[in-house]
């Protein structure tokens, strides 16, 4: 609610507090803001309005005098009217109690401030997880699209575990890289996340206990919580999870089964060790563990090409492997795929028809002439150089900014460099600061709440000019709280 997509018209003979008053009454009395809606603060109206905070306080106290809006000390600003109760006696709908009795958690309020800043005009996104606009393959996509006129391409739904042609495309493309499965083994998925839901309402119950590195992605999405699974997570260093830290967890804590990002991990960057993946899956096997394994950024090494995925060496059947083009090609494309064993993607795909009927056709179409004809493989060449220079150029401004200030690891690969700030700051106080000087920062805190002195930064996304001036002015906001 704090983009409101309008402002009060200063060149207008009305009075800006008249304005604001007829916009929030117009909110209202169609509905928008039904009975139970909690408004911006005045402090937060006044900004989002750019007027001084009595011209909101007047606009409010009107409102409030017809009847039409309350507020209680400590408890905000609500509407406890509409256009019907305004003019009738019932008591009006309350939307509020349906909201908050809703099944799925809603998100960290951290994180929907991050989700609203980051289409603020101008903001610096110096964290942010996908490809810049000026990596996205406009042109190679254009051409794919192009290819539609010769061929014959199915309008319909698409059968449940996808595109039969993509799935044996990937099965292909799979094989590539040590993973033998068969097209009736893979399903295709709108992204990662879906996959990640599926499983949580598909194969786990109530109560479950999901392991995973610390800190982890999964921690930013309630998609596990929401499906009332409990999220434990285990101890990392240099070579990855220390699995042999697993069996006491389980024992401890439960363990039903394990979430890993073991190629260049999100956020932390880390590559795991061809040894640690050995030990992960004698360690499954010996726990009767399952693992996800979230492999999306695997084809986005720098350096060298990681060890081979855990389920390349999975002979028991154990790993679930999700892939994604979301980070290497576009992540409007919305193509992902789950590969394990043939009765889960059965289970899997049973769900998925019952909640979406298939993935979009367009959309595999596209995904299986991009791994089909090379094309993907001639994007991530051109695409690894420049993620290379980015990354290269993000580390030597680190280095410039941060000497004394934090420490990091130059990663292998993926999106990712894990800043750990020295001084011990207000990394919130540092977010807020840095959002009103056009900065968006991803603080820890929302990886693992006891990283709270880590920032996530990216340089995937922001242009290296944008890239300097924006570590430039963080390691000064530092410098700034950090005496203070």
């Amino acid at each position: 609610m704090k983009n409101l997509g309008w402002k009060p018209d200063r060149m207008s003979p009305v009075p800006l507090h008249r304005q604001i008053e007829e916009f929030i009454k117009g909110k209202i009395l169609n509905g928008e803001w039904s009975t139970g809606t909690k408004i911006p603060s005045q402090r937060d109206l006044a900004d989002i309005f750019k007027v001084n905070r009595s011209t909101v306080v007047s606009a409010l106290d009107e409102l409030t005098a017809q009847g039409l809006l309350e507020g209680k000390k400590g408890g905000g600003t609500r509407v406890i009217n509409n256009t019907w109760g305004v003019v009738g006696t019932d008591t009006p709908l309350d939307w509020s109690t349906y909201i908050q009795a809703g099944m799925h958690k809603p998100n960290m309020p951290s994180i929907q401030e991050i989700n609203r800043a980051e289409f603020q005009p101008g903001i610096i996104r110096l964290g942010t997880g996908e490809l810049s606009p000026d990596l996205l393959p406009h042109y190679q996509m254009e051409n794919i699209w192009n290819r539609l006129s010769s061929r014959q391409l199915s309008l319909g739904y698409p059968e449940p575990k996808g595109d039969f042609f993509l799935r044996k495309t990937l099965s292909d493309h799979l094989r590539g890289i040590g993973i033998e499965i068969s097209p009736s083994s893979i399903m295709i998925v709108s992204g990662a996340l879906q996959a990640l839901q599926l499983i949580s309402i598909g194969l786990l119950y109530r109560g479950s206990s999901v392991l995973l590195e610390k800190p982890s992605y999964l921690n930013s999405v309630h998609v596990f919580q929401s499906a009332g699974i409990k999220l434990v997570g285990v101890p990392m260093d240099k070579e990855g999870i220390q699995s042999s830290m697993l069996g006491k967890y389980k024992k401890q804590f439960g363990g039903d089964l394990l979430y890993s990002i073991p190629s260049f991990h999100n956020p932390t960057g880390i590559l795991m060790s061809e040894e640690r993946r050995r030990c992960l899956l004698a360690i499954s096997e010996q726990e009767k563990l399952p693992i996800v394994e979230d492999d999306v950024y695997r084809d986005l090494w720098l350096d060298s090409p990681p060890p081979l995925p855990l389920k390349a060496n999975d002979k028991s059947g154990n790993v679930l492997y999700i892939g994604s083009l979301s980070k290497s090609i576009s992540p409007g494309l919305r193509i992902g795929w789950i590969a394990g064993a043939e009765p889960v993607i059965d289970r899997l795909a049973d769900i998925k028809m019952q909640t979406d009927y298939g993935s979009s056709s367009l959309s595999q179409w596209a995904a299986a002439e991009w791994i089909s004809t090379g094309f993907y493989q001639d994007h991530l060449n051109l695409l690894r150089k420049e993620l290379k220079i980015r990354r290269d150029a993000t580390t030597k401004l680190l280095e410039t900014h941060f000497g004394g200030l934090a420490t990091w690891s130059v990663p292998k690969g993926g999106f990712y460099v894990w800043l750990r700030i020295l001084p011990s700051i207000s990394i919130r106080e540092l977010f807020e600061a840095c959002l009103k000087e056009g900065i968006l920062l991803n603080p820890g805190n929302i990886y693992d709440r006891n990283a709270a002195q880590y920032i996530r930064i990216s340089y995937s996304y922001a242009s290296l000019q944008e890239m300097e001036k924006a570590l430039s002015r963080l390691s000064s906001k530092i410098d700034d709280i950090s005496n203070c």
